[in-house]
């Protein structure tokens, strides 16, 4: 491979490698811990902090105004500034000169104007922060803590359901399943070593690593198999309509019974429309509907759920898929109610609702929906569907078993072996010991930069792995250093020994590692938890010393001989 190529080869790994970890390092050493605290919270807390802070803001903005302050807002207020230039800049209004409480007002048209804009450059601030910090590596429970939830599968429910008392075979196949469902979930939110495992008779217990936020466990828990379709009673709801249309209180918000019982005929119910709102939250629309009682058919029938376009109008539409029992169902509901709509509703709340056009069987199509809510609602089809239903016993914060301390200790371990590296091999290999400690500097760092890009956990075990491999990997130096020594004894130039070095060292270099990598992999593929972190950590070391060893450390060769116009190689005491 040519110079040049080996050159930009390089160069382009390391770019997208510092493209990767940024958002670590972003997140880690730029962001304040109280932003922090604030971004990790769930979207109910970043809701009521945004609202919280737009409602604080414009308070003080109109204090100031009434009372005549004409003196420039402080940095305090630096986030509203930016709403206000981008108000007056939309509406072609020249900027003002002093930007006080009275100019930043006047940006806007009334005062709900001004909330709602505050509110959302909040909203907007702090869900960056969260992207951000979920595209940061992940730190285990061993390291900062996490979630640690009790789930009690209801057993009793499933027996109801089948018919006949559960067999020991039927009860382990139904946890196991459930595991399985929530296993799946899990993986979604990028953490790579949950530990998932069946408690007692009927709980499961689970640990899920970093930052404990609520959000994660009401998602992996969403629906609690609580999801059916229900035919919507068009008439009733337009008579429930227009009774609260003049009876806003006619109706009990708590049990949703209307207060004139005849509006709503024996055999249905009320429930809610829901839409989710700017922060991703379930939004009551002020909507009710009337539906049956009784499901048509439960969500456990579903068996996958996606987005795709009608390939005529390229309108979003969403698709899932029944296994056959459910098929049957579905033929005999649609059947009999073409023409009427179908909701999908889930933990007795309506979150969609579309026309029957005609009778369908396994797969279903359903339309009427912007991109967003049919996303929205192939989500709520493939997370709803537990082969049994679960519910949160217990749920709580775990502090760090190690903490601080342990990723210090980490951090100096990797510092002082690295240290130890560069002495030991400046000592022996004179000034290709440089050479061989930059090679090592840029081997964590791409370690560091794969684990963000793959989303893995950092645990106290992946950081021995990180630590084992800078001991390891400088193997591969000392294998092609005395293969270039033995050919400058044999009287070969700098370039040539270089290169002869390396070409008779490659195989062997591969070897060791590719046999290192084999282990570590099945040792990831049978263990579990630290053992799995450790196996990771370790295959991964060694598949990036392949590229530091072959191709960095060339490269920095090539460039004494090339750029700097060394004719001879510092690499021993007794060779000149």
């Amino acid at each position: 491979m040519s110079k040049t190529r080996r050159l930009i080869i390089v160069l382009a790994v390391l770019g997208i490698a510092f493209a990767f970890l940024y958002p670590s390092l972003s997140w880690y050493f730029f962001t304040p811990k109280e932003d922090q605290a604030i971004a990790v919270g769930s979207r109910e807390q970043i809701r009521e902090y945004s609202r919280r802070m737009a409602f604080k803001n414009l308070t003080e903005l109109k204090r100031r105004a009434a009372s005549g302050d004409e003196q420039p807002l402080s940095s305090e207020f630096k986030p509203i500034l930016s709403v206000a230039a981008k108000a007056y800049k939309d509406a072609r209004r020249p900027l003002p000169k002093v930007w006080n409480a009275k100019a930043v007002l006047l940006a806007f048209e009334n005062e709900r104007s001004a909330y709602d804009a505050i509110e959302a450059k909040y909203r907007a601030d702090v869900l960056a922060l969260k992207a951000r910090h979920n595209n940061a590596v992940q730190l285990g429970l061993d390291l900062s803590g996490g979630m640690s939830v009790v789930i009690q599968a209801d057993l009793p429910a499933l027996e109801k359901k089948l018919g006949h008392p559960l067999s020991a075979a039927e009860k382990a196949d139904a946890m196991k399943r459930g595991i399985e469902v929530l296993n799946n979930r899990i993986d979604k939110f990028g953490l790579t070593e949950p530990v998932i495992r069946q408690q007692g008779e009927d709980q499961i217990y689970v640990e899920i690593p970093g930052t404990a936020d609520p959000d994660r466990i009401n998602s992996i828990i969403m629906g609690r198999g609580k999801l059916a379709f229900h035919i919507v009673d068009d008439e009733a709801t337009a008579r429930l309509d227009q009774y609260l249309g003049t009876n806003p209180l006619g109706i009990d918000e708590r049990t949703l019974a209307v207060a004139d019982p005849s509006i709503v005929p024996a055999g249905a119910v009320v429930r809610k429309y829901y839409v989710k709102d700017s922060y991703g939250l379930d939004e009551f629309t002020g909507r009710y509907l009337v539906i049956s009682e009784t499901p048509g058919l439960d969500g456990t029938h579903i068996q996958s759920a996606q987005v795709s376009s009608d390939p005529i109008t390229g309108q979003p539409e969403t698709n899932f898929v029944l296994d056959k029992e459910g098929g049957e169902l579905f033929y005999a509901l649609t059947s009999a109610n073409v023409n009427k709509k179908l909701a999908v509703v889930l933990d007795d709340k309506v979150k969609a609702y579309a026309n029957i056009q005609e009778p369908i069987r396994e797969s279903v199509r359903m339309t009427g929906f912007s991109a967003e809510e049919a996303n929205n609602l192939a989500l709520t089809l493939r997370t709803a569907a537990l082969p049994i239903e679960l519910s949160v016993v217990t749920q709580q914060a775990i502090g760090a078993s190690l903490g601080e301390d342990s990723i210090i200790q980490g951090r100096n371990a990797i510092l002082v072996g690295l240290l130890g590296v560069f002495v030991f091999m400046f000592v022996f290999y004179k000034g290709a010991g440089f050479n061989a400690t930059l090679a090592q500097v840029i081997n964590v760092y791409l370690m560091l930069s794969i684990l963000t890009a793959f989303k893995l956990t950092l645990t106290l075990p992946s950081i021995a792995g990180f630590v084992l491999t800078v001991g390891m990997a400088v193997d591969a130096s000392v294998v092609i250093f005395e293969r270039i020594k033995e050919e400058m004894r044999a009287g070969k130039s700098r370039k040539a020994a270089i290169e002869a070095g390396f070409d008779r060292a490659f195989w062997a270099v591969m070897d060791a590692n590719v046999t290192t990598i084999i282990a570590a992999l099945f040792l990831a593929q049978l263990g579990s938890g630290p053992i799995q972190g450790f196996a990771v950590s370790l295959a991964i070391g060694n598949m990036v010393s392949l590229f530091t060893a072959l191709f960095v450390s060339r490269l920095i060769f090539d460039f004494g001989s090339d750029v700097l116009r060394q004719k001879s190689v510092s690499i021993s005491w007794r060779i000149k």
